[in-house]
């Protein structure tokens, strides 16, 4: 165990599974005291246990403002602070402009967009109050480049990507700093469930391998890493920018 983040107070959003839960781990292990956001209790828990007393388990719903608020005061209250919020919630739903439909793309904003901005907003006066912070959002490589099938999730990954620059330059004199980490497929919960709707699982998933260039597709473990960099003071020089994460999917 290192302590790259020793004293820092973590929010992570989507913290129960996938690249949340393995962000959340990582910067426990770094020395941060980590508050896990999630819907699913169950699995927020079992995060708990792993990271032991400098954990504190709050489920919420980002999209609902009350939420946001009790996530805000809470974190502050079991733990005195707020340095740093990693925005990982978000929904995937699959269809063109003509298949997705009303419910489907309300989802996905409420939660891949209106909720980052929600929390992001409830976090600024804590964060300037401690003489900054870092705010990191999940966003993707998607919301770079389209894709088929994508109508409503690039979209909403595009605005985050967009939201994430104009909060870094609005908040950099208060040394908040704002970065977006956009990766490419990575295998979660979530992205398992896209596979095994198709057809043919297989040869979705040889497919989904063969357009990233590294031959494989992502762990979780592989966002982490620049999660840790982007909450540390290493990156304290470090705001506005994108970071895609995706076996070479853009380069192609």
């Amino acid at each position: 165990m290192t302590s790259r983040l020793k004293d820092k107070v973590v929010i992570v959003t989507g913290a129960g599974s996938g690249i949340g839960r393995a962000c959340a781990l990582a910067f426990a292990r770094e020395g941060a005291r980590v508050a896990l956001v999630g819907r699913r209790r169950d699995r927020l828990d079992a995060v708990a246990r792993k990271i032991g007393e400098s954990a504190l388990v709050l489920p919420a719903d980002v999209s609902k403002s009350d939420d946001v608020g009790r996530i805000v005061e809470r974190t502050i209250s079991r733990f005195g602070s707020l340095n740093v919020l990693l925005n990982n919630a978000g929904v995937l739903h699959i269809g063109t402009a003509e298949q997705i439909t009303e419910a489907q793309w309300d989802e996905t904003f409420n939660i891949n967009v209106r909720g980052l901005w929600l929390l992001s907003r409830a976090v600024l006066p804590a964060m300037g109050k401690a003489g900054g912070g870092s705010i990191i959002n999940m966003a993707s490589v998607l919301g770079i480049n389209g894709a088929p099938n994508r109508a409503s999730y690039a979209p909403s990954k595009g605005a985050v990507v967009l939201l994430t620059k104009c909060m870094a330059i609005d908040h950099a004199p208060d040394k908040i700093r704002v970065n977006a980490i956009c990766p490419g497929f990575v295998e979660t919960d979530l992205t398992a469930a896209v596979i095994n709707r198709a057809p043919d699982p297989e040869a979705v998933r040889a497919e989904r391998i063969k357009v990233h260039p590294i031959g494989r597709l992502g762990k979780a473990e592989d966002i982490a890493g620049l999660a840790v960099y982007l909450a540390s003071d290493e990156s304290s020089w470090v705001t506005g920018a994108t970071f895609p994460v995706d076996g070479g999917y853009l380069a192609v």
